[in-house]
This record gives C-alpha cells, sequence and structure tokens, in this order.
C-alpha cells in the first residue's frame, strides 16, 4: 500500500492528477493509509446501499473528511456477483409505499441523507428522471428507523481476492474483520 500510495501522491505533486483516491478500503485499512498519507485521498469508492450500510468506513472517512462514493446503491445482480436485497427489500417497498416514491427513490434519498456521493446506473430515461426526484423530500424518523432494520451483507464478498499464496489468506484479512 505505501509504494502504491507514494506512486499517486507523486502523480498529484507532479500536477498528473487533481485528486486521489481509493477504493474498497475498510475502515481498517483506511486508517492506516491515513496515517503515512501526506496527501489523504479525496475519496473512497465502496459498495454501500441499504443492505450494506459500511457504518464503520463511513466514520473512519468522514473524520478526515474523505468522501465516500457508493457504488451499486440500489444493489446489483450479476453473473459474478451481485444481490437484489435492495430493489426486493419489504421495508423499502413498504416505505415506498408510503411516501408515494419508487424503492430506488428511497434507497438513494437514504444514501444522499448519509452524506455520500453515489452514481445509479440506468439506461432508460424515465428510470433516469425518476431517480433525480430525490430533493424535495425527506425520510421521516420512522422510515430511517424501518431501514436500519434491513439486514446487512456484502453483495460483493472478493472471494477471488483470497489465496494461501496472496496477502489476503481469507475474508477476514482483506476485509478486516468488517464483512
Amino acid at each position: 500500500m505505501e509504494g502504491v500510495w507514494c506512486g499517486m501522491e507523486e502523480c498529484h505533486r507532479l500536477g498528473l492528477a487533481r485528486s486521489i483516491g481509493v477504493s474498497n478500503f475498510s475502515a481498517a485499512k483506511m486508517s492506516r493509509l491515513l496515517a503515512l498519507a501526506a496527501v489523504p485521498p479525496a475519496v473512497n469508492q465502496v459498495e454501500m446501499n441499504v443492505g450494506w450500510r459500511q457504518e464503520k468506513v463511513r466514520e473512519a472517512c468522514g473524520e478526515r473528511g474523505v468522501v465516500v462514493a457508493a457504488y451499486s446503491p440500489l444493489g446489483a445482480h450479476g453473473a459474478h456477483w451481485g444481490s437484489d436485497a435492495v430493489m426486493n427489500s419489504g421495508v423499502l417497498h413498504d416505505v415506498a409505499a408510503t411516501r408515494g416514491k419508487t424503492i430506488a427513490q428511497v434507497a438513494l434519498r437514504w444514501l444522499y441523507e448519509q452524506g455520500v456521493c453515489f452514481v445509479a446506473r440506468s439506461f432508460n430515461e424515465g428510470r433516469m428522471k425518476q431517480n433525480m426526484d430525490i430533493f424535495d423530500w425527506e425520510l421521516s424518523d420512522q422510515d430511517k428507523a424501518m431501514i436500519a432494520g434491513v439486514p446487512q451483507r456484502r453483495a460483493c464478498r472478493g472471494d477471488y481476492f483470497v489465496s494461501p499464496d496472496g496477502p489476503y489468506k481469507s475474508l477476514h484479512d482483506l476485509w478486516d474483520g468488517e464483512i
């Protein structure tokens, strides 16, 4: 980590990059990086949604002014990884029905209220417009309490990074016990 980060800082110093950041850093990895960084990362892009809230990571980043960028804010479903836990959440369905919003709008509004940035990917123009309609309303305390009860599960476990011959011998090692 130290050698790579020093190289990224050199790119920053030379003006080759305006900002530098990381992806998938646990709270523990973020703390180790911040202890050695002359230039702190501007952003940590991590899997985050109502089904994987990343409280430890958000706290570690927030203490040092590192922006958290959420990928898969609506979950994901693919051949290699993913989860439909967000879009099929009974809790989000109930909140959406009560508020007259879509499940995606509720999920995105929750992220917005956490102060993280995100990009919700869609090729459907109607859904893109719906996804932008999250700024003129707020989740109630009851909505937030219901969402806080959504079971947590990382969709991208990272099994393919674990190897007896590599730096990460187990998922616990990879995610610093934050899985």
